[in-house]
């Protein structure tokens, strides 16, 4: 019962279905959406969505949660389906995978 973006970080829930990327520590992140699937009014496993595993940039956090080319190699965690941060909040992020470069656009996250 959602929508997910083309290009927004896609995560499994407990349940085991797709929904965009959210600050949901039960959730599994699992790639980046090569489409965009509206699912509003829908029950869960209704659509299909397409999702890439490999390297995409997306929004860097702000303030204690900014991201500097110091966690370069580390994990770093989903606050939407668009940001990521360098901490996962006293475990209320999930993991998005691993910062392979910072810069003035982004963070380059590896999704395996």
């Amino acid at each position: 019962n959602g929508k997910i973006f083309q290009g927004a970080m896609v995560q499994i829930t407990a349940a085991g279905y797709a929904a965009a990327g959210s600050a949901t520590a039960a959730n599994v992140t699992i790639g980046r959406a090569e489409e965009s699937v509206d699912n509003t009014g829908g029950a869960n496993g209704d659509k299909r969505i397409k999702v890439r595993r490999g390297v995409f940039r997306f929004g860097n956090s702000a303030a204690g949660d900014l991201i500097a080319r110091t966690e370069i190699g580390k994990t770093v965690y989903v606050v939407d389906d668009q940001t990521v941060a360098k901490t996962n909040n006293a475990g209320a992020r999930p993991a998005a995978g691993i910062c392979l470069d910072v810069d003035a656009q982004g963070v380059w996250v590896e999704f395996a």
